[in-house]
């Protein structure tokens, strides 16, 4: 059996995968947390093969726990599972080390792909995303949207579009707040924008193209 903890800070949705696979004889979901910090605890606590985890955490977001997960147990396989575009955070959440990225829009079938594939050591991504990219074709590769971005500049953007400070990204991140301050100014430099309201506004329009 695989064993899935689910990482998601809405209870209906922890609850709802383990109802999910509650009669599998592959997949068993052996518990849900609410945040990022958790996960560590959990971890170290019990056995697991996958995480399916949201971006959106409270405490600490989902791709930096994932950074943080993935160097502590390297053979932990993570779905990151989440509402946001696939085109903008596909790519940047496999180049932080998850080994599937995955709609919530996506149906019962999908998920259980999803979670077996990355079980046995591959990549998923959904055909639309397969037809333009190969996994190593990835590791190289933003989606055209953000393509001349980092990892934690996509990071940085999405807290500041979020509305939170220099100082709240930067204890979130683990890194002071000049450090917050030139990924902000590269951003600006990126998206072509000279203020932070034009920077908001391009990130929201850059994930509804």
């Amino acid at each position: 059996m695989i064993k899935v903890l689910v990482v998601d800070n809405h209870p209906i949705i922890r609850t709802g995968l383990k109802l999910l696979f509650e009669h599998s004889h592959e997949i068993d979901v052996i518990g849900g947390v609410g945040s990022g910090i958790e996960i560590f605890e959990f971890v170290r606590r019990y056995p697991v093969d996958v995480i399916i985890s949201e971006i959106d955490l409270p405490e600490l977001n989902g791709i930096t726990a994932l950074r943080a997960i993935k160097k502590e147990h390297q053979n932990l396989k993570v779905i990151m599972y989440s509402h946001h575009p696939e085109e903008i955070y596909a790519i940047s959440v496999l180049k932080a080390g998850a080994s599937a990225y995955v709609s919530k829009t996506v149906d019962t079938d999908t998920l259980k792909e999803a979670i077996l594939k990355v079980h046995q050591g591959d990549i998923y991504l959904s055909n639309n995303m397969a037809k333009h990219l190969t996994f190593d074709e990835a590791k190289k590769t933003t989606s055209r949207l953000y393509k001349r971005l980092s990892t934690r500049e996509v990071e940085v953007l999405k807290l500041l579009s979020s509305g939170k400070k220099n100082k709240e990204i930067a204890m979130e991140l683990d890194i002071n707040e000049k450090t917050v301050s030139t990924y902000k100014a590269r951003l600006f430099k990126k998206l072509k924008v000279t203020n932070l309201v034009d920077l908001i506004h391009q990130a929201k329009h850059l994930e509804l193209t």
